[in-house]
């Protein structure tokens, strides 16, 4: 049960939809960084997503970004679990492995970011944007996660929801848009 008054919907959507005077920052935030320009594909910046998530233990932001990873890697979408598992588990290209551990070691604690994880990055072919991004979209959802953790916010009732969430963040963004068809009940 939430630790405030939230709508009754999953995740983040509820205090969302709640407070819609810090909705639209964060979906925008969300929006310009997950599916905008990027070196990154939207792939690559969900599965960073799903990786930062998952070390959090945060369970509605894995599920909901390791869904939307999954169909946007496509065929290749086993790399998503490989990550669940653990990063050396993933068959992943040298690029994303450097970018992860530029991720998780945000997830920690930001100063753990040596030069050296840049370079390696740079070295495995990441250019200023990638690791920008990658560093951006760690500390997002760390913030994410502890937003739906921190309220305690409803988990979904069926685990199937989480890949009508992924399927619904993959074809459509983040924000109200991709929530117009979520019926709210209080």
């Amino acid at each position: 049960m939430p630790h405030i008054n939230l709508p009754d919907q999953p995740g983040i959507i509820g205090p969302l939809m709640a407070y819609r005077e810090t909705e639209q920052h964060l979906d925008g935030l969300a929006n310009a960084l997950m599916c905008g320009e990027s070196s990154l594909t939207r792939a690559e910046r969900e599965l960073i997503a799903t990786h930062v998530s998952c070390g959090n233990e945060c369970r509605f932001c894995t599920n909901s970004h390791a869904a939307v990873a999954r169909i946007l890697w496509g065929q290749q979408s086993s790399v998503v679990d490989g990550v669940l598992q653990g990063v050396g588990m993933a068959a992943l290209s040298d690029k994303l492995r450097a970018l992860l551990v530029i991720a998780g070691k945000v997830r920690q604690d930001g100063r753990l970011v040596a030069p050296s994880d840049v370079a390696a990055a740079r070295q495995a072919g990441a250019d200023d944007k990638a690791i920008h991004d990658t560093v951006l979209i760690a500390a997002m959802f760390c913030m994410f996660n502890r937003y739906v953790d921190g309220l305690a916010t409803a988990l979904p009732h069926d685990d199937r929801e989480y890949e009508e969430i992924g399927a619904r963040i993959a074809t459509k963004g983040y924000g109200s848009r991709f929530r117009e068809n979520v019926a709210v009940s209080h």
